[in-house]
């Protein structure tokens, strides 16, 4: 496994990690989508709560034990528990305090994301408006009569904006946490990303049979920091030889979960940024000369929705929380009890190679040109229009069902996404695949 690594980490494949929420550090001019420019109001989870509580009808509760909002924040905004993901490379905001042995936690959904670190003096936000993209806060730890989420800006995007957003990585970390650094800067980990390059500097909890990873291990000698130690680092169900589980909300850093994030954030950031590309071209009145641009990103959008270059698993992937089981409740589900969620974690992620996120309010917020034509190439695909052989991993019977799925589930699918047999038949009904409707203009 060292030599594999070796190679991708002198060229720069590895750098600092960011987790999910970032290192704030100061110096950056950048304006990015959502920051930097306050001229419309914020819909975002977080502004939404503060609204709540300016207007009295949320208090935040003040936990004894060291968890103050932790515990109120999470049910406010609507975060579960078992999301729990945990980071020891010294790479955030409060990094003084983060170590192998007070790793910092996050906790997150589909639009927010929350950082907790021991002893540190805020909580750390990451929020998604649907119009503006990512918004960053801090909260102060101190119990106060109206707690005030203060909102983060050009310190976030000294490393958000280079990376194009959020993004997990993977590092290779000294015994106190410190990440190696390459002369690289932010290079995302997600579901294209074989398993033995992922999790470095971070807990993982689960089993995966013969596949290794880099996470749960330092590099314990300073003068061979790419050697991480190997012993009682892979299928760890309990991490309580790493940590003190009673200094976190559960005890686990889920490997699922840990998948989850990667994938979303990623599928988030080629949302935003392809809304981001329309609306600059837009303003520029620059449209037509930007059209093969447009339509690459709409690609790759489409690519990574539908799971293209996946990196296959080559044994049963097992989580040791309830996440497995929590994040599919949240459904929507079919006429036929099936989800976009629903995992597989044998041979792929999903189920149903479709990301949920299509139902997200980013999507949805979309300029409508671009939405219509992600729309229209996600149905060429599953409708069987396009046979290229990159969406060979789903089969006649997933595109079926993933059609089907989303018929049932999805508010404001096109027409012509609704319709059933006959002039809207699909693989294994036996009769013709849909006809390629006209493709939409921008």
């Amino acid at each position: 496994m060292k030599d594999k690594l070796r190679g991708p980490m002198l060229n720069g494949i590895f750098v600092i990690v960011l987790g999910v929420l970032g290192v704030f550090i100061s110096g950056s001019g950048v304006v990015f989508h959502g920051q930097g420019l306050h001229t419309s109001a914020l819909n975002d989870p977080v502004a939404l709560l503060q609204k709540q509580i300016e207007r009295g009808d949320v208090k935040l509760d003040y936990s004894a034990g060291g968890w103050g909002y932790l515990p109120s924040l999470l049910n406010h905004l609507g975060i579960n528990v078992d999301s729990q993901i945990l980071v020891f490379s010294k790479t955030s905001l409060q990094f003084t305090k983060i170590s192998p042995k007070t790793p910092r936690a996050i906790y997150f959904n589909d639009n927010v994301s929350v950082g907790y670190v021991q002893e540190g003096s805020v909580y750390e936000f990451i929020s998604l408006d649907p119009s503006q993209g990512l918004i960053f806060y801090t909260l102060d730890r101190q119990k106060t009569e109206k707690p005030r989420f203060e909102r983060r800006t050009n310190e976030c995007l000294s490393c958000h904006a280079p990376s194009g957003g959020l993004v997990v990585t993977s590092v290779f970390p000294s015994a106190d946490g410190t990440p190696l650094i390459t002369g690289t800067f932010f290079e995302g980990v997600d579901h294209r990303t074989p398993i033995d390059r992922r999790w470095g500097g971070w807990y993982v909890s689960g089993t995966h049979g013969s596949m290794r990873h880099m996470g749960n291990a330092v590099a314990p000698d300073p003068d061979r920091p790419i050697d991480l130690e190997e012993s009682g680092t892979q299928n760890l169900s309990s991490l309580s030889s790493k940590i003190d589980p009673s200094n976190y909300l559960t005890s686990t850093s889920d490997i699922v979960a840990l998948m989850t994030i990667e994938h979303q954030n990623r599928m988030t950031n080629l949302i935003n940024g392809l809304s981001r590309q329309f609306r600059q071209t837009a303003d520029r009145g620059t449209l037509e000369k930007s059209k093969n641009s447009l339509d690459r990103a709409i690609n790759d959008l489409v690519d990574y929705m539908l799971f293209v270059d996946e990196a296959p698993l080559q044994d049963p992937v097992q989580g040791v929380s309830s996440f497995t089981r929590t994040f599919p409740q949240r459904g929507p589900r079919d006429r036929q009890g099936r989800s976009l969620r629903d995992f597989d974690l044998s041979r792929r992620m999903f189920r149903y190679p479709l990301s949920y996120m299509i139902y997200s309010e980013i999507f949805d917020a979309m300029p409508t040109p671009t939405r219509d034509r992600v729309y229209q190439r996600l149905f060429d695909v599953l409708s069987g229009t396009d046979q290229s052989p990159k969406f060979a991993h789903i089969s006649d019977a997933d595109r079926k069902a993933i059609l089907e799925i989303v018929r049932d589930t999805k508010a404001g699918a096109p027409d012509y996404w609704l319709s059933s047999d006959g002039d809207g038949s699909v693989p294994g009904t036996g009769a013709e695949p849909v006809q390629r409707v006209p493709r939409p203009p921008y």
